[in-house]
């Protein structure tokens, strides 16, 4: 029976729960995940792969993200995993937008945020991508990272496996949950603390929890072109003057109000289906892009050709490849509780749901597991 004791055991081998069996491991706990899947097949495996502190508000949510990204380098450097320390451009081609950046950049001095304002002529020192037609200027922060997502979800798993003693069980969905005890079925373990990390899980082992958070799904759209020739390298991750109105960062600037206004003037259609172009590129030299964002319960499982014909057309007004062709297109599907950042909930004595990272997985999920841990 001692080898189905555990000192925590983790539901779901997404980022989330990675992050919480990285913690414990790192404390010397001993750990099992149990994964329904025979890997990650989530929103952690379909995402950009960015680690984006600067998105995130100046405060508890800007250092916990900090602090996540401090544990991605630590486990990249133990690992070996791919991992990049390319920063991010905030392009301008508005004078709205540029206030905006003005007024963040004034704004942002002694919170932690590492940004430089730059010119047009100083942009393409930092990515060759970007269009220079018509551009105000940039906002450098140099504290956003990539990793490749489809490799870095299973490497982590792996790493943790191999290096840390983590116990795996992959294909295995977890039907009962009771405090100390949980079982697939077939078999049952005991664990003195329970996280359950799946969202499939939270929803059929706590239907009335879940039913009552006030979760719902967020399903977004995304591309990628094939590697680019040459070796040619993107750079810093970029996005444009939409994603100004993505991210809470920026919400508390009142100079925002013209940019939503000219937005919602020139293209409904962006704010209908939550467009906001972000630009990342991953170790094999395919650059990512997206994204949309549908809230609700009933979100289509097929593709909308028109939904990505407004990320790419609004991509050609600030971004160029030397192969701009798209070889693979794909969506995700990510839990989000409006107005909140996460959920983290005790459903009973040594049982805990945490889910409803809204999207940012890859930014917080170790800062909020060391915080837990805490």
């Amino acid at each position: 029976m001692n080898d189905n004791q555990f000192d925590v055991a983790v539901v779901g081998a997404g980022i989330v729960g990675l992050a919480i069996a990285y913690t414990a491991a790192k404390k010397g706990q001993k750990v099992a995940v149990f994964e329904r899947n025979p890997r990650a097949v989530g929103a952690s495996v379909r995402n950009f792969g960015l680690v984006w502190p600067i998105g995130q508000p100046a405060g508890k949510l800007f250092d916990r993200a900090m602090r996540s990204r401090e544990v991605w380098l630590e486990i990249a450097a133990a690992s070996g995993l791919w991992l990049k320390q390319n920063g991010s451009l905030q392009l301008a081609y508005h004078d709205d937008e540029m206030a905006v950046l003005h007024d963040f950049y004034r704004g942002a001095g002694a919170s932690g945020y590492r940004l430089k304002l730059l010119t047009p002529n100083e942009v393409l020192a930092y990515s060759p991508a970007v269009k220079t037609e018509g551009l105000k200027g940039a906002l450098w922060s140099e504290t956003e990272c990539t990793v490749t997502s489809r490799q870095a979800i299973p490497q982590i798993a792996g790493f943790l496996e191999k290096q840390m003693g983590v116990e795996f069980h992959f294909g295995s969905a977890v039907t009962h949950v009771e405090s100390r005890v949980l079982s697939d079925f077939y078999d049952t373990w005991q664990a003195e603390r329970i996280f359950v990390c799946s969202g499939a899980e939270f929803e059929t082992l706590y239907p009335k929890v879940f039913r009552e958070s006030g979760i719902t799904r967020c399903k977004l759209q995304m591309l990628r072109t094939a590697a680019q020739p040459g070796d040619w390298n993107l750079g810093a991750s970029l996005c444009a003057g939409l994603t100004l109105l993505h991210y809470s960062s920026f919400a508390h600037l009142e100079s925002l109000a013209a940019v939503r206004e000219r937005y919602e003037r020139e293209n409904p259609d962006f704010n209908r289906f939550g467009i906001h172009v972000l630009v990342s590129q991953n170790r094999f030299g395919e650059v990512i892009l997206g994204d949309s964002h549908e809230y609700g319960w009933d979100v289509s499982p097929f593709d909308s050709e028109a939904i990505n014909g407004l990320i790419l057309n609004y991509l050609e007004t600030f971004a160029h490849f030397p192969d701009a062709v798209i070889a693979e297109t794909w969506h995700g599907v990510y839990p989000k509780i409006p107005g909140k950042t996460e959920l983290v909930l005790e459903v009973e004595p040594g049982v805990w749901i945490v889910n409803g990272l809204s999207g940012a997985g890859m930014t917080m999920s170790f800062g909020l597991a060391e915080e837990m841990a805490g």
